[in-house]
């Protein structure tokens, strides 16, 4: 994800309809699947998604143009998400030794799209166990490979803490994931294309 050059921000800045249709258009997906991992909700996590660009559009003077743009903003859809699951008043749980969760695909061949499918749904049950910090943590860590400076920046928690969330998260997802039946876990480090747990 390419964070955006600092003239075309200037644009949305002063209020260009052309270059924040340009960031919406840039940015809609990595926001809507942040969404999705936290909140496991398609519908749900475009409302998040259409909340996070007003958010933006309404709050862009406030953007520091030393941050990268693309935690800025994905802070913002962290945030929402996390004030949502809490307004759910569920128990959401980080994830570190889990298959990845993306969006429904169905491109690939049936039972391919099947057991994709199935794997999801298993991870999405297993979210539902962490706090909602500690899933913004992990989706943040494993899909978006945010440093632990940044997760801790976005989420207002020290370094020590994001490291403790993503520690006590990997244990609660892999004992649960065990609970279910499996042992295909490992805790090797994160891929960019499909986080090892």
């Amino acid at each position: 994800m390419n964070n955006m050059e600092p003239d075309f921000l200037n644009q949305v800045r002063i209020g260009s309809p052309e270059a924040f249709t340009q960031l919406v258009d840039t940015y809609q997906r990595p926001v809507f699947n942040l969404c999705y991992r936290m909140l496991g909700d398609a519908n749900e996590a475009e409302d998040a998604s259409q909340e996070t660009f007003l958010r933006v559009y309404k709050n862009i003077k406030r953007y520091d143009h030393k941050r990268a743009f693309s935690t800025w903003l994905l802070s913002i859809a962290a945030h929402h998400c996390i004030d949502q699951l809490r307004k759910r008043r569920m128990i959401v749980v980080s994830m570190d030794a889990l298959p990845y969760l993306d969006p429904p695909d169905l491109s690939p061949g049936p039972e391919a799209s099947f057991h994709m499918l199935e794997d999801q749904k298993r991870v999405e049950e297993l979210l539902k166990f962490l706090n909602s910090q500690d899933r913004a943590a992990v989706v943040m860590y494993y899909w978006y490979d945010f440093s632990y400076e940044e997760i801790a920046q976005s989420l207002s928690i020290t370094v020590s803490a994001v490291k403790s969330r993503l520690h006590r998260a990997r244990i609660t997802l892999a004992q649960n994931w065990q609970k279910q039946g499996t042992n295909n876990f490992s805790t090797e480090r994160k891929t960019h294309e499909s986080p090892a747990f």
